[in-house]
Formats: C-alpha cells, structure tokens, sequence
C-alpha cells in the first residue's frame, strides 16, 4: 500500500505536466472500483482546467479552476501513466510486472485527455482505489474522505505539541495510533516501523505515556515527531520504498529506493544498526500487521 512519500513522488511526476492543463474528453471505462466513479463525472470536468495537483494525507487530488477537486486513493495498485507527444512514463507503480498504461489495457478505468495531446490514465488491476469528486463550492475540510484527517507531518506548524494532544486520551500502542490516520496522516506501516526504531520507542508502549500530565510531550514523543519529518523527507528523496517496481518520472526503475536505509523493516533476526547496540530485531503482529524492532534499544 503506497504511503504518503509514494504518493508524493506521484504527485511530483504529474503536476508539472497537468497543472493548468484544460481536459478535453473523460472516458470511464466501468462502473465502479473500490466505489462507484462519481456521477456525471466526465459531463462535469470536460472542459474544466487543473489548477494544481495536490496531496491530503495518502491521496492525490486533482484541484480544477471551477473550485471542485477530483480525489484519487490509489489503492494497492493504482497508478498513472502520461502519454502523448514525446512523454511517455508512470510516475510510481506499486504493481509487480506492470506495463504502463496507454489507455487501451483491461486495467485501464480512467483515461482523460487534454487540450495539448497529453493524456492521464488510471490504471488499477486490484481495483482498491477510487476516484471520488468533491463538488464546486464544498469545502474540501467538509469532504467526507478529507475531514476526517489528522494533520499533515510535513506542515510548518506540525510539532510534538499537536501530537501530544491527539494521543493523551490513547489507550492503544503507540505503534497502532500512529497509523490511524485521524492522529496523523501519510503513516503507513513501513514507515512507522522505522520512525519508532530511530525514536528508541517501543511499539508496545501505550500511546498516552508519551504525554505528561500537563499535556505536554516527553521528550521520547519529541523525538518521535522529529523522526516522523525526517523519516518522511528522506523516503520522499529517495522516491519512495514500494516493495515491488517502482517508476520515476522517466519511466526507469531509478526512484524506490528507501528500502536500502530500512534499519528494521523486514529485518527479523538480523543484527540491530543502531551503533553500541547488541539487540537483535524482533518481528510481533499487531493487529494483523508485522512489526519490526529492537527490544533492547526500543523502551
């Protein structure tokens, strides 16, 4: 599942070929993915030009000149391919083996074309995402999908306070709050696996314990928030860390390669990188969903 640094990476290959481009035609080629594509879909975008593409959390949208905003989750395997002219490559595919979309593939649900020849394609063969419309004049804070969202890692005004805040009254591991996208959002699995290894936090540890009484954050949630921005920032460098093919923006497998900086994800039974320690990494299941740490290192 693409986390907020892939989706990211996505977001960088597609804006600069799509902002301010006018869409001419939109074929929807089924009914539904995850959901159903939203009604009058391509009736109310042709036309319409993309004023920029953005990111909330874990999705991608589309904000058009008319005020709407087309929102996309890609899911396990959604993708998209820009063709046309002399371009022709995916920006991130999370799908082992798959061909780029050109449109005319059984897993090709979304193509729409624009003005100068270029056109977009979604392509999902697991059908997990979704493509959902905020309408003109509804607020994307108002947005069923958006409004629900804890706030943005990346942002200049997240710190430790804000997170201290939405964990004090958390009674579950740290490990599970941190991947509810209500807390904090763009953390996925992968990702906080590292965070709390580099933190020396146990991923058992109850999350409310990171809060003094006062409210204020311990220093372990400091270094947890920092190491949330930098863990981030450095995957997003390095393209993202999907565990199957990955695309950049020139169509080459040269962008995915955080994994070689992983320092517990998938390493059960290795050697613990942090320097002066003797642990050995650990793999438990916490709520269906394997976690990587050091027991020695990690309190």
């Amino acid at each position: 599942m693409p986390e907020l640094p892939e989706v990211e990476t996505v977001r960088r290959g597609l804006s600069p070929h799509l902002d301010g481009n006018r869409i001419q035609k939109i074929e929807i080629r089924r009914p539904d993915l995850r959901f159903p594509f939203p009604e009058d879909l391509s009736k109310k975008l042709t036309g319409e030009v993309i004023r920029n593409v953005g990111r909330r959390g874990k999705y991608l949208l589309f904000r058009m000149e008319n005020g709407s905003t087309l929102l996309n989750s890609l899911g396990m395997s959604g993708r998209w391919t820009l063709t046309g002219g002399e371009i022709s490559f995916t920006p991130g595919t999370f799908a082992h083996g798959a061909a780029i979309g050109t449109g005319d593939g059984p897993h090709d649900h979304l193509v729409i074309d624009f003005q100068d020849g270029l056109r977009a394609t979604y392509t999902d063969a697991r059908r997990f995402g979704y493509i959902h419309l905020v309408e003109s004049g509804v607020s994307e804070a108002e947005d069923r999908f958006l409004s629900v969202l804890g706030p943005e890692p990346l942002e200049p005004n997240f710190n430790a306070d804000i997170l201290a805040k939405n964990l004090s009254k958390t009674s579950s591991p740290i490990k599970n709050a941190l991947l509810n996208q209500s807390i904090v959002v763009g953390l996925g699995n992968i990702y906080v696996n590292e965070v709390l290894n580099r933190s020396g936090v146990s991923p058992l540890r109850i999350s409310s314990s990171l809060v003094k009484k006062n409210g204020k954050p311990t220093k372990g949630l400091e270094l947890v928030t920092n190491q949330i921005r930098a863990v981030l920032l450095e995957a997003i460098d390095a393209g993202g860390s999907t565990l199957q093919d990955f695309r950049g923006v020139s169509g080459d497998d040269d962008l995915g390669w955080f994994p070689v900086n992983f320092r517990v994800y998938g390493r059960e039974g290795e050697k613990c990188l942090k320097s002066g320690c003797s642990g050995i990494v650990k793999r438990i299941v916490q709520s269906n969903r394997s976690t990587f740490f050091c027991a020695q290192c990690q309190r």
